[in-house]
C-alpha cells in the first residue's frame, strides 16, 4: 500500500508542476486523467477488507483424505461399542458454567468461557464425562449403557503433530447403574482391548495405577498402609496373574480381614478378564496418577508400544490413546438429594489415534479412497446424455452409489481415467449398440475386463461384484 500512495503522491507533483509550467492543456489533462485513475484505485484497495486465511489455533480443517481416514475409525469404534449394546445420547456444547465448575481440578483453568447471553453464565464442555452425569442427575436415570462422539473443548497449550488440539472429538463409553463389583468394570476394559485391536495400531498395553488401587485400599477399606505396601511390592514384582497366586499364598496377608476385602475387587476383575482372554495386554504401573477429581476407584490407560530399535528388548510406551476409569460420586454432586449413581467408562484417544493412522498412511504411501462410488454411468458416443441420466437415476432409486460426469459428450477415455483416479471400481457404459440390445457393458476397472449385462439384472450385479471388493 506504502508504494500505490507513493505513486500517487509522484504523479500529483507531475500534474502540480505541468500547471505551473503552463504546459499543453491536453497534456495536463491526460495527466490529471491518470492522476484520477490512480486515486480512485488507491481508494477501492483501501476500501477491501483483507482476511487473514488461517484456522484459530489448536484447530484446523480435515480434507476429504483425512475425513475418509477418520470415518474409518469413526465406524470401527461406533461399531463396537454397538456390539457391547451401548445407546446413543448427545447434549448441548455449552453448558451453564456451574454445571462444570470444580469436576476437572487444575484442569479447571482450561475451560472456555463464553461471553454472558441473556443473563446465563456458559462455558464451553471441556469433555463429555460430567454432561453425562449432569444429563443423569437431571432426567432421574439410575441405569443406562450409552456411547456419545462429539466435540469438547480446552484452551490447552495444544501439540497437533501429536493429536492435541483445543476442539478436538472425545468418544465415550459409559455403563452407569448398580451391579455386582467389576464385570462392567472388565467390560470396559475389554471395549479398549477390541477397538485398538480392531483398528490395527500396533503392540498397546492398558496400565492400571497401583496408586489408586492403594489409596482404595488404605482409605475406604482401611488396610494399614504397611499392608497396602506388602501388596505393592507383589504388584511391582509379578503383576497380573502371578499376582492373584501370590498373595492367596501369603500367610499374612491371607488372614488379615481386611486385606483380603482390599484385594476382592482386583481378584474378581482380573479373574474376569481372564475370561475375557485379555490378561496378557493388562499391566500395573506405579507411576500412573489420576488426572481428573471425579474418579473414585480404579483407572486405566492404554498405551501403544513400540521398539525404539532391535536391540531393546523392552518396549516403550509413545503415547495415551485410551483412558477411563470409575466415578461413583459425579452423578451425586448434581441430584438435589445427594444419590449417587455408580458409573464406570472409557475414553477413546480418538485425535491421537488418527494422527497415527493418517502418519502410518502417508509414510506407506496407500491410496486412500475419499468416496463410496460403487459405478460410473459412462457412455461410448456422443448425444447419449438422456440415456446415461435416465440410467443414473434408475441406479440412485436402487440404492446404489453412482456418479457421471457433468459433461454433454465426454470422451470414453476421460471417463476412465476419472474412476483410475478416483477409486470406483466399476464403469457402466451405454452406447447405441448396448441400448439396441437392453443391454449395459459392466467394466472392472482393476482388469479391465468388460461384460454385457442385461439393463434388469445391472443393479443385482453391481451389487454382487462391489461386495467382492
Amino acid at each position: 500500500m506504502a508504494a500505490e500512495e507513493a505513486a500517487v503522491r509522484a504523479q500529483a507533483e507531475t500534474v502540480r508542476r505541468l500547471k505551473q509550467d503552463k504546459a499543453d492543456p491536453d497534456e495536463i489533462a491526460k495527466e490529471v486523467s491518470k492522476l484520477l485513475e490512480m486515486k480512485a484505485q488507491l481508494g477501492a484497495d483501501e476500501g477491501k477488507h483483507k482476511f487473514v486465511l488461517k484456522t484459530p489455533k489448536g484447530t484446523r480443517d480435515f480434507g476429504p483424505r483425512e475425513m475418509a481416514i477418520r470415518e474409518r475409525a469413526f465406524k470401527a469404534i461406533i461399531s463396537c461399542f454397538k456390539r457391547h449394546g451401548a445407546e446413543v445420547i448427545d447434549t448441548p456444547v455449552f453448558e451453564l458454567k456451574e454445571t462444570l465448575t470444580g469436576k476437572y481440578g487444575e484442569d479447571s483453568k482450561l475451560i472456555y468461557d463464553l461471553k454472558d447471553q441473556g443473563g446465563e453464565l456458559l462455558s464451553l464442555r471441556y469433555d463429555l464425562t460430567v454432561p453425562f452425569a449432569r444429563y443423569l442427575a437431571m432426567n432421574k436415570i439410575t441405569n443406562i449403557k450409552r456411547y456419545h462422539i462429539a466435540k469438547v473443548y480446552r484452551r490447552d497449550n495444544p501439540a497437533m503433530t501429536r493429536g492435541r488440539y483445543r476442539e478436538f472429538y472425545q468418544c465415550d463409553f459409559d455403563i452407569a447403574g448398580q451391579f455386582d463389583p467389576m464385570i462392567p468394570d472388565a467390560e470396559c476394559l475389554k471395549i479398549v482391548h477390541e477397538i485398538l485391536s480392531d483398528l490395527q495400531l500396533g503392540d498397546f498395553v492398558i496400565k492400571m495405577p497401583w496408586e489408586e488401587v492403594r489409596s482404595e485400599m488404605v482409605g475406604e477399606k482401611g488396610l494399614s498402609p504397611e499392608a497396602a505396601d506388602r501388596i505393592g511390592e507383589y504388584v511391582q514384582l509379578h503383576g497380573g496373574l502371578d499376582l492373584i497366586e501370590r498373595l492367596l499364598q501369603d500367610p499374612k496377608l491371607s488372614q488379615n480381614k481386611l486385606a483380603k476385602e482390599g484385594l476382592g475387587d482386583m481378584k474378581l476383575l482380573f479373574e474376569y478378564l481372564t475370561l475375557f482372554g485379555i490378561t496378557g495386554k493388562i499391566s500395573f504401573d506405579l507411576s500412573l496418577a489420576r488426572g481428573l477429581d471425579y474418579y473414585t476407584g480404579v483407572i486405566f490407560e492404554a498405551v501403544l508400544l513400540q521398539q525404539e530399535n532391535e536391540h531393546v528388548e523392552e518396549p516403550v510406551s509413545v503415547g495415551s490413546v485410551a483412558g477411563g476409569g470409575r466415578y461413583d460420586g459425579l452423578v451425586g454432586m448434581f441430584d438435589p438429594k445427594g444419590r449417587k449413581v455408580p458409573c464406570v467408562g472409557v475414553s477413546i484417544g480418538i485425535e491421537r489415534i488418527f494422527s497415527i493412522l493418517e502418519q502410518r498412511l502417508e509414510a506407506s504411501e496407500e491410496k486412500v479412497r475419499t468416496t463410496e462410488t460403487q459405478v460410473l454411468v459412462a457412455s461410448a458416443q456422443k448425444k447419449l446424455l438422456e440415456e446415461r441420466l435416465k440410467l443414473i437415476s434408475e441406479l440412485w432409486d436402487a440404492g446404489i452409489k453412482a456418479e457421471m460426469l457433468y459433461k454433454k459428450n465426454p470422451k470414453l477415455l476421460n471417463q476412465l481415467q476419472y474412476c483410475e483416479d478416483t477409486g470406483i471400481p466399476l464403469v457402466a457404459i451405454v452406447g447405441e449398440q448396448e441400448l439396441k440390445d437392453g443391454v449395459v457393458k459392466l467394466r472392472i476397472v482393476a482388469t479391465r475386463e468388460e461384460v454385457n449385462v442385461r439393463r434388469e439384472s445391472l443393479v443385482e450385479e453391481i451389487r454382487i461384484r462391489t461386495s467382492q471388493c
